[in-house]
């Protein structure tokens, strides 16, 4: 397949979805919405149960990097065994409840309210860019998948770069609350709700085609774009209340 056909979220890319076995149950988009909301209750879960570990004095700063790292090792693993899908993106969502349940305490320390604001926020983009694409606003063509792409790819790079350096005591600016940074982080917003209209997309062509588990697939999918969403709304909310 092309590769402008192609979404920037690596679950929906062509290893997931270019098999072409047939199956009696095949994808639809009321099963990858069930299996969805699924998992963000347990990501909801999850997070509440980690506002309480913190109101009782515990140090949550581990399950922070235990959630964000087995996230990792999970997706991981996801890529290469897509079949225990229905184990593994529950796993998933805990993990990312554990990461973001840390994340939305220390924001809320910071600036009460801020996560609710940022989460209705979130929430409200979804919807906007699903309304878009539903009345077909906003059409997904080659032109617009591969820009998307193109400036995923390179902000996913400058995350990792910037990680890594991390470790050798050299901060990069992206994580500061410069103007420089802050621009960055909008960019990278932007581009996050622009994800959501290529996994849209992506479920469309494949609805009733994919065999039935892949809906466990579409669903981690949508929890990968929603999560990244998510968090940059967050940092930059958090950047701007440093400034304002």
């Amino acid at each position: 397949m092309d590769l402008f056909k192609k979404t920037s979220n690596p679950a929906f890319n062509n290893y997931f979805f270019g098999d072409n076995r047939t199956s009696s149950k095949t994808m639809s988009v009321t099963g990858i919405f069930i299996k969805s909301m699924l998992s963000i209750a347990i990501i909801v879960i999850i997070s509440i149960g980690m506002w309480r570990l913190h109101a009782s004095g515990a140090n949550i700063k581990w399950y922070s990097l235990g959630g964000m790292l087995a996230a990792i090792v999970i997706s991981i693993i996801i890529s290469v065994r897509q079949h225990w899908a229905h184990i593994l993106v529950p796993l998933y969502a805990i993990a990312k409840g554990f990461f973001l349940g840390a994340m939305t305490v220390y924001a809320h320390a910071q600036f009460p309210n801020l996560p609710y604001q940022a989460i209705g926020i979130t929430m409200v983009t979804f919807i906007v860019m699903l309304l878009l694409y539903q009345m077909r606003i906003i059409v997904v063509t080659k032109k617009l998948r591969s820009v998307i792409i193109t400036a995923a790819t390179s902000i996913f790079v400058v995350y990792i770069i910037s990680w890594i350096l991390g470790f050798f005591g050299i901060k990069v600016f992206i994580w500061g609350t410069s103007w420089p940074a802050i621009a960055f982080n909008i960019l990278a917003a932007i581009f996050a709700s622009l994800s959501l209209l290529l996994d849209f997309d992506y479920i469309e062509r494949h609805k009733n085609k994919s065999p039935k588990y892949k809906e466990w697939i579409a669903t981690w999918g949508l929890l990968v774009t929603l999560v990244w969403l998510y968090m940059e709304v967050l940092r930059l909310m958090r950047k701007l209340a440093i400034r304002f």
